[in-house]
C-alpha cells in the first residue's frame, strides 16, 4: 500500500502565523514562490524577509514581514468584505484562494461573536495589517506547495497572563483565540506570554485533521519557525515534521463506548466533534434499553491504541459519562489515495479505494465540500452531487 505523504505540528511552544511561515520555510518551501504568489495581492508597503536565528540550541527559520516608513496601509482597519476581495482579485491558484478565505472567515466569525456584531461589520484590526494577512496567505501558499494527503498535530500550548492588543490588555487565550480553539486540545505550560495567536489558531483548526500525538511515520525532513520572544526555558519554535504514513489495510484498534442515560442529546454534536478533532477515526451513536428499560445511548468510539487516553479524557469531559470500557478490535480497509476533481465550484478532494490495483470506491470529501459551499454561498448537495458524479469516473 503506498503511504501518503503528511505533516505533524508540534506546537510545544504554541503556534503563530509567522511561526508556520518561518517552520515551512525551514522545511524547504521556496520564499521566492511564496513572494511570487503574494505579489498578486493589492498590497504595497511591506518585504517579506526570513532569515535563521537561534532559539536556545537550536536554529531555525524567523519570518518577519517588514513595513515601510511611508507606508499608511499597515494598520489600516480592514472589513472581511475587503479580505475577500483582496483575495478574489488576487492570482493565486483557486485552492489558495478557497483556503485563505475559510481561514478569514473562521476569524471573522469568532470577532462578530466576540463583539456582537456580524461579519459584515467587523472590522480586522491586527488581523487585517499587512503582516498577518502575509502571514495567512504565505502560510496557505506554503502548505499548498507540499502537495500533503494529511495534517497532523500536537496539543497547543497557549500561554497565559495578558496580552495588549487595539481593544487594551486581554487575557490569555485572548477571547477570539479561545473560540477558535473550540474542540481542539490545549494546555499552558506556565509562561506568561500568548504562544498561540489568533491566526495560528485559525490556520491550525483549519488544517489539522487529527489532534495528537505524533502519528507512526517515516521521517522525511523538519522545519523550526521561530516565533518573536526569547523565552529561557524552551526554544520558542514551531516544529514542522514531514513523512510518510502507512495506512495498513489490516489493523487492530481499540472501540472505547460507554453508555448515557441522563445526558441532553444536543451535546453529543460538540462531544463528537471534540473526539474527532482528537483523532478518533470513528465515533457513533446506538440507541440502547438499560437497567430498568431506560432508553439510553451508546457512544462508541473507534482509536488507536496511543490515543486511547485522550479519547477517555474527552469522553469523560464533554459527556455526564461515570467510566468507559475498551477493547480490541480489527479492521480491513480498501487502499486510500486523495486526489482532486475540478467542479464548476472549485477543486474538490475525492476519496479513492482500491483493491489489488483496482479502484472500488470514489467519493467527494465532505468537509470540503462544505467549505465550498460557505464560500460560495450554495447549497452543499449541489456541489456533493456534482463532484461524486465526476468520481464515479474514476473507477476502473
Amino acid at each position: 500500500m503506498k503511504p501518503f505523504r503528511a505533516a505533524y505540528f508540534d506546537c510545544y511552544s504554541g503556534i503563530s502565523g509567522d511561526m508556520i511561515l518561518g517552520a515551512l520555510v525551514d522545511l524547504g518551501v521556496s520564499p521566492g514562490k511564496i513572494r511570487k504568489a503574494l505579489k498578486t495581492l493589492d498590497l504595497n508597503g511591506y518585504k517579506l524577509q526570513t532569515s535563521k536565528v537561534q532559539r536556545g540550541l537550536i536554529a531555525g527559520t524567523k519570518a518577519s514581514v517588514k513595513i515601510e516608513k511611508d507606508s499608511n496601509s499597515h494598520h489600516r482597519a480592514r472589513k472581511y468584505s475587503d479580505i475577500k476581495k483582496l483575495l478574489a482579485n488576487s492570482d493565486l491558484s483557486s485552492t489558495s484562494k478557497k483556503n485563505a478565505m475559510e481561514v478569514f472567515r473562521r476569524i471573522a466569525e469568532v470577532e462578530a461573536a466576540v463583539h456582537k456584531t456580524t461579519i459584515e461589520k467587523i472590522h480586522f484590526h491586527e488581523v487585517g495589517a499587512v503582516d498577518s494577512i502575509v502571514d495567512i496567505v504565505g502560510g496557505v501558499v506554503a502548505i499548498e506547495s507540499l502537495k500533503l494527503d494529511r495534517i497532523y498535530s500536537s496539543p497547543l500550548n497557549v500561554g497565559e497572563g495578558f496580552v495588549e492588543c487595539a481593544h487594551g490588555y486581554l487575557p490569555v487565550p485572548a477571547p477570539a483565540t479561545l473560540k477558535l480553539l473550540k474542540g481542539i486540545p490545549t494546555f499552558s505550560s506556565g509562561i506568561k506570554r500568548e504562544l498561540t495567536t489568533p491566526t495560528g489558531a485559525a490556520m491550525i483548526g483549519f488544517y489539522a485533521d487529527q489532534f495528537g500525538s505524533l502519528p507512526a511515520m517515516t521521517i522525511i525532513d523538519d522545519g523550526y519557525g521561530a516565533g518573536d520572544h526569547i523565552i529561557p526555558t524552551m526554544p520558542n519554535m514551531l516544529r514542522v515534521i514531514l513523512g510518510a504514513v502507512d495506512e495498513e489495510s489490516d489493523e487492530e484498534l481499540i472501540l472505547i463506548e460507554t453508555n448515557i442515560d441522563d445526558m441532553n442529546p444536543e451535546l453529543y454534536e460538540a462531544a463528537m466533534d471534540s473526539l474527532f478533532k482528537a483523532g478518533a477515526l470513528d465515533v457513533y451513536l446506538s440507541p440502547i434499553i438499560m437497567k430498568k428499560s431506560r432508553p439510553a445511548s451508546k457512544i462508541s468510539v473507534l482509536s488507536t491504541e496511543r490515543s486511547r487516553d485522550i479519547m477517555t479524557q474527552v469522553l469523560l469531559q464533554e459527556t455526564s459519562s461515570f467510566g468507559v470500557r475498551y477493547y480490541k478490535v480489527a479492521r480491513t480497509v480498501l487502499e486510500r489515495e486523495i486526489k482532486s476533481v475540478k467542479t464548476s465550484y472549485g477543486p474538490i478532494k475525492i476519496k479513492i479505494g482500491k483493491l489489488n490495483g483496482s479502484t472500488l470506491q470514489a467519493s467527494p470529501e465532505y468537509e470540503d465540500c462544505k467549505k465550498t459551499s460557505k464560500i460560495k454561498k450554495v447549497p452543499v448537495k449541489n456541489i456533493y452531487d456534482e463532484a461524486y458524479s465526476l468520481a464515479k469516473k474514476l473507477i476502473s
